[in-house]
């Protein structure tokens, strides 16, 4: 065989490497703490994209662990995250409504199709892609969804449904309607007219949940930056609801898991719905081959070491065909996990299995307390860690820098909101060649 083909397959366990008898006690110790972040983030992104909140957990289990086990980055964390998640919406948004069942075969089968369309990046070796990425695409496309994502939290956390029989109501419906029907797209001004209609309906036990929630991550991220904030918040806010009937006042709560582990299934999807569903996988697959391998190159410059960028792509293959026929959400990058591991001092993939184990031990003997979990927390958690995505930093220093990159970026922000995000990801790869 020759060297060019040997390279070309990837070597396992490479993240794994540097684990120690006498670092094993940290190591676990930051997994107990990535499930700590995983559970409540994987449950609100899974809301984010419409689908069940066991889905989220879901890829918490398998697919982390398998990640873990086929990359080369010692750092990065694979798990669902907010762009993601956004996309995933606007995508399946054309295929059922939330709570229809096929969904969730439509969100499976398009993992199944990222993990493909992964897999043919990784077998051509196609990582060098994102070097035509500009940082003025990236921050205008990521700070769109931001704001997209953030918004949407924000209307979750009043705990108010749309009243159509206003005259306001009225007038977001057609304009929702006529954006949708142009644009393929949910119509984020429309939501946004949807949101302040909905203030004056609004659940005061809600607004409270979600904004001391909100609160008690920043505040403890500050003050208090190794807590796993969104998870003291959550237990505090599942306590309150429990302790004084608050599901039983309007404040709506996550419901009934099913316990256990995911279970192997195959989506129940027409073949042509595949080749549909085509376009948003390229767009998830565009956002994890941009945001996975900046990140791989961030880490390897801090710790002066060099992975393979090519052999990410392929765990995040494995890890997206492993959720498609695992019942779990589509995984990407995560940020703000490979932080939080770099902060724990976890030098390698081990706390990743740890904490897959970990949710497992959740799934099988805790479902019954997650049933208690406020939305309202959870759209306060989300909205925390989507602020990253907003960077109106990036922007500002663009437009000090160099108007012309600023001015792709915002071409790049507007197009998430008028067009979709599915069509800003066309833009945004135009825009950088």
């Amino acid at each position: 065989m020759s060297e060019t083909s040997r390279l070309k397959w990837p070597r396992p366990f490479a993240g794994l490497q540097g684990i120690t008898w006498a670092s094993l006690p940290r190591e676990v110790s930051a997994g107990i703490t990535l499930a700590a972040l995983i559970i409540p983030l994987n449950i609100g992104y899974a809301q984010v994209a419409g689908l069940p909140p066991a889905v989220g957990l879901y890829a918490g289990i398998i697919p982390l662990a398998l990640f873990a086990l086929f990359t080369s980055s010692r750092q990065v964390v694979g798990s669902p995250d907010a762009p993601i998640a956004a996309i995933m919406g606007a995508t399946l948004l054309g295929f059922a409504p939330i709570g229809d069942p096929l969904r969730l075969q439509f969100a499976l089968a398009l993992a199944v199709i990222c993990g493909l369309v992964l897999f043919v990046f990784w077998f051509f070796r196609l990582a060098f892609v994102a070097n035509f990425l500009s940082r003025a695409v990236l921050a205008g496309f990521i700070t769109g969804l931001g704001i997209e994502v953030f918004t949407n939290q924000v209307r979750r956390a009043l705990g108010a449904s749309h009243v159509a029989g206003s005259e306001l109501g009225a007038a977001a419906h057609q304009i929702h309607e006529a954006l949708a029907s142009s644009f393929d797209t949910t119509g984020y001004f429309a939501e946004v007219i949807a949101l302040i209609e909905s203030i004056p309906h609004a659940n005061l036990y809600s607004v409270a949940i979600g904004v001391g929630t909100f609160a008690i991550v920043r505040l403890m991220k500050r003050y208090a930056p190794r807590v796993p904030g969104a998870l003291v918040a959550l237990i505090l806010m599942t306590v309150i609801v429990a302790m004084f009937s608050l599901d039983q006042k309007g404040v709506a709560v996550l419901g009934t898991l099913p316990s256990g582990f995911p279970s192997l299934t195959v989506p129940q999807v027409p073949l042509a719905d595949y080749l549909r569903l085509l376009p948003g996988a390229i767009a998830v697959v565009g956002i994890t081959l941009a945001e996975a391998l900046l990140l791989v190159r961030s880490y390897d410059r801090k710790y002066g070491e060099k992975s393979d960028g090519n052999q990410v792509l392929f765990a995040y293959g494995v890890a997206n065909v492993a959720s498609g026929f695992t019942g779990s959400l589509v995984s990407g990058p995560s940020a703000s996990r490979s932080a939080a591991m770099d902060d724990a001092g976890a030098g390698g993939q081990f706390p990743s299995l740890v904490a897959a184990g970990t949710i497992a031990l959740v799934m099988i003997f805790f479902t019954e307390e997650l049933a208690y979990l406020p939305n309202a927390a959870l759209a306060g958690i989300v909205a925390n860690a989507v602020l990253k995505l907003i960077q109106v930093g990036e922007l500002r220093e663009l437009w000090h820098m160099r108007r012309s990159e600023f001015w792709i970026a915002a071409v790049c922000l507007l197009s998430v909101l008028v067009l979709g995000p599915l069509r800003a990801v066309i833009i945004a790869f135009l825009l950088a060649t």
